[in-house]
């Protein structure tokens, strides 16, 4: 019946104890009792005897201590089975609670034991023929048989140094704890000290050197002393009396006035020391000449700071290394890393033990942790140790408007640099979209992904101008990046139809090849050098050289392109072929002339990711999946499905193997909308351009470098170098050097202009007379095209009287004979 209250017996009467012996020792209050147990202590334990208390108290808390915890973990007991029934339950369940009896014994014995023999050297080594009192001044009794024949063999310094290191073993037994911890306390105790002795023999010899280079000439009035209460008052101490003017006595006028010496050392601040960043981070610098103007960063809000509860992180830790020793994985805690999302327990492995062994217990881990799941990094990148990351009980959000202040952002300079989060250590990650040089984010429905797209394009409206980065927004679900709509970034509207989205991607293939052929003919390799040599003005046309519009070339330079796709399952039931055929020539060439892809999707399988895409696509964004064959897929390694959600992610670089864990960053939708209205108010009447849809429209061939996007604009290109009226600031071809919008989504063609068709129209006219078959799966076969562009060239056939309108899955009936189509041509 007593069983379950034993720790709690003990504990008390070790704390009772405790307090009898401290008042016996320390105060002499305990009558003839206390007198004898002072002379006993005194006789076999010496000047440890007033540490005697203590570790009776110590004990006694702990078992109080283990007592709850025992009591909480029994309170629902796992039935045994029923082989095991007649084992006795105390053996098996208070392992832990022994080992730390034994560890608890054994250290605080060595440091006694320790501490008794250096006393017994230091205080002049007294035998058994003293008196209590000398015995009781000295280590007493076990004292003397410790380090008598100690000193004896190897003298007072030998014994010294190893009684000293079994007072050290007895430490790391009673800490449980490693020499390597220990040396790293000592450091952190020792380093202020060491500062603060530099720091003052510094200032020492600093103010010795000023007061002999300043000393005040003779005769001149002291400084005031320090008034403190005129300083606490707000009062300014006025300048030092050497910096005054003095009244010059009358023979002294005629002399020229020498210059006041310069105030004292002491006033001066210091000339190397840096400035203090601002507390609010002005916003980025915009392009030398660009009429633009970046959104204030007060535009985002920020997360409130709080403190971390170390004492509970620190019981976690605890009950981490309890468990694992209970499995027989001995461990040393480490300092842990508390992150916004997850706490990563830094672990040592105990000598022979594997790393396998501690991955097989990942379960039990978190049943121990009371968590869903827990992941297990293993090793710790640069370190000797492993991790095991469990999730936050409260979680902490973080801002997009934290990671666009943080000192990462402001050292940022690539327009396409863009927020991503927080890591584990609390660290602001930010990713360049063009070292990627595409990412593919995948993961289940409301893990957030739709969050990280916000803030990725959020970011480039924060730090980019339209001069710098354009963007195609693909958005199937028509309701996620509606918010964005008429954004001078654009280069066209939100796009919501997958049969336009792949158009969206044909005429980026188009505008790379277009951005090619401009960069083969100035002889550049890549984009970059290419726009350097425009602003230095070493990329000139020829005189009297002009473009496909008949006007006079002038090179300016091109904007990135991102393209940002937010479901790719959709495309690719609509287009498949056309979607991943594009989206592979982009992502095998288009680092060079400036186009980067951002694809998501919530369907991580093969039929969507396809090979071709992986294995084009380098750069892996993962969050929580809900099994490990879709973490392979995006990541081709398990790790996504043991995510928590809510912006927790999986970061693989294109050069890096390990995945990076981050927390992602959340910026609100009326935050959106502010941002966006910023960039509306500079260019109140941007629209998409249809004007020059003619000049070059689906199926236009390559590039010429008078085309719009090629880099190369007429000289009656608008733009000023700064200030420009809304109108000329409006992004377009000529604008910018930009690529145009009138290529993605053409406008409906007009049945009465014949100019406004598609160059293969005559060819597909005379496939559909002769095979009297109206369908668009054979102009795909037949012209080798896409689905999309098929589409169009029919309906351009259903304007003109060739073809019949559309009949669901069936072909359409061909309305004219090759007689009446040989007419028409000899009319």
């Amino acid at each position: 019946m007593l069983g379950r209250h034993a720790h709690d017996i003990w504990g008390l009467a070790a704390v009772v104890a405790g307090l009898l012996v401290a008042g016996s020792v320390w105060a002499s209050a305990m009558g003839p009792v206390g007198e004898a147990i002072d002379k006993i202590l005194a006789w076999s334990l010496g000047l440890i005897r007033w540490l005697v208390p203590v570790v009776f108290v110590g004990i006694g808390v702990m078992l109080v201590r283990d007592g709850g915890r025992s009591g909480r973990a029994g309170a629902a007991p796992m039935p045994a089975p029923a082989e095991e029934a007649e084992a006795p339950e105390e053996a098996s369940g208070d392992e832990d609670g022994t080992e730390r009896w034994v560890r608890a014994l054994m250290g605080s014995g060595l440091l006694l034991v320790a501490f008794m023999g250096i006393a017994h050297v230091v205080r002049g080594r007294p035998g058994l023929s003293a008196g209590v009192e000398d015995l009781g001044a000295a280590g007493g009794a076990i004292g003397m048989a410790v380090g008598g024949p100690l000193q004896a063999y190897i003298a007072a310094f030998g014994a010294v140094l190893v009684l000293s290191f079994f007072g050290a073993v007895g430490l790391m037994v009673l800490t449980a704890s490693s020499a390597r911890t220990g040396a790293r306390a000592v450091f952190a105790l020792v380093r202020p000290v060491g500062r603060m002795f530099r720091l003052g023999v510094r200032n020492l010899f600093r103010d010795v050197g000023a007061a002999r280079r300043q000393a005040p000439p003779a005769g001149a009035a002291p400084s005031p002393p320090f008034d403190p209460a005129a300083a606490a008052a707000g009062a300014r101490p006025g300048p030092p009396a050497a910096a005054r003017p003095q009244p010059q006595p009358p023979a002294a006028q005629t002399e020229p006035a020498r210059p006041a010496p310069p105030p004292p050392a002491a006033a001066k601040p210091p000339a190397k020391k840096p400035a203090r960043p601002p507390a609010r981070p002005e916003p980025a610098a915009v392009p030398a000449g660009s009429g633009w103007k970046l959104p204030s960063p007060d535009l985002l809000s920020s997360t409130e700071s709080r403190e971390i509860d170390r004492a509970e992180v620190g019981e976690r830790g605890l009950l981490l290394r309890d468990t694992l020793a209970k499995f027989g994985v001995p461990t040393t805690l480490l300092e842990p890393v508390v992150g916004p999302t997850v706490t990563r327990f830094v672990l040592e492995l105990g000598e022979g033990i594997k790393v396998s062994k501690l991955e097989s217990l990942r379960k039990d881990i978190a049943l121990a942790m009371a968590s869903p799941d827990v992941r297990i990094l293993a090793p710790i990148p640069g370190q000797r140790a492993v991790g095991v990351e469990v999730p936050n009980v409260d979680r902490e959000v973080v801002k997009l408007g934290d990671i666009l202040r943080s000192a990462e952002a402001r050292a940022a300079r690539h327009p396409l640099e863009v927020a991503v989060g927080r890591d584990i250590n609390g660290r602001a990650v930010l990713m360049n979209l063009a070292q990627m040089p595409h990412i593919l984010i995948a993961g289940a429905t409301g893990a957030g992904k739709s969050s990280c797209l916000n803030s990725v394009i959020t970011s480039i409206l924060m730090r980019s101008t339209p001069d710098q980065v354009r963007m195609i927004l693909v958005d199937p679900k028509r309701v996620e990046m509606g918010q964005y709509d008429r954004a001078p970034h654009l280069l066209t509207a939100p796009v919501t139809d997958p049969r336009q989205a792949a158009n969206a991607l044909a005429w980026a293939v188009r505008e790379m090849d277009r951005r090619y052929d401009l960069l083969s003919k100035v002889g550049f390799r890549d984009m970059a050098g290419y726009n350097t040599a425009v602003a230095r003005g070493q990329v000139k046309a020829k005189p009297g050289e002009t473009g496909a519009d008949g006007e006079l070339l002038k090179y300016r330079s091109l904007p990135f392109v991102l393209v940002v796709v937010d479901e790719l399952s959709d495309l690719m039931m609509v287009a498949a072929r056309d979607v991943e055929e594009s989206i592979a020539r982009i992502a095998q060439m288009a680092r060079a002339v400036g186009i980067h892809l951002v694809i998501a999707t919530q369907r991580p399988s093969v039929d969507v990711i396809t090979g071709v895409i992986k294995a084009n696509v380098p750069a892996r964004l993962a969050f929580a999946v809900s099994s490990l064959t879709d973490s392979r897929v995006i990541l081709d390694q398990s790790g996504a499905e043991r995510l928590v959600g809510r912006g927790d992610m999986l970061l693989l670089g294109p050069t890096s193997s390990a995945p990076h864990r981050i927390q992602g960053s959340w910026v609100d939708e009326a935050e959106v909308k502010k941002v966006v209205r910023h960039w509306i108010d500079q260019a109140p009447d941007f629209r998409e351009d249809r004007a020059v849809s003619s000049a070059s429209a689906p199926g236009s061939g390559g590039g010429d470098s008078g085309r719009a996007g090629s880099g190369a604009v007429g000289d009656s290109a608008p733009g000023p170098a700064a200030g420009p009226a809304p109108e000329a600031r409006r992004p377009s071809a000529h604008a910018g050097g930009g690529p145009d919008a009138s290529d993605i989504t053409a406008a409906p063609p007009s049945s009465d202009s014949d100019g406004d068709g598609d160059d293969l129209l005559d060819e597909a006219m005379e496939l559909v007379v002769e095979t009297r078959l109206g369908s668009t799966s054979m102009l795909q076969r037949r012209l080798r095209v896409g689905f999309a562009r098929a589409g169009r060239i029919m309906d351009l056939l259903e304007q003109r009287g060739v073809v019949g309108p559309s009949l669901g899955s069936k072909a359409r009936e061909v309305l004219i004979t090759p007689e009446e189509l040989a007419d028409r041509r000899g009319r």
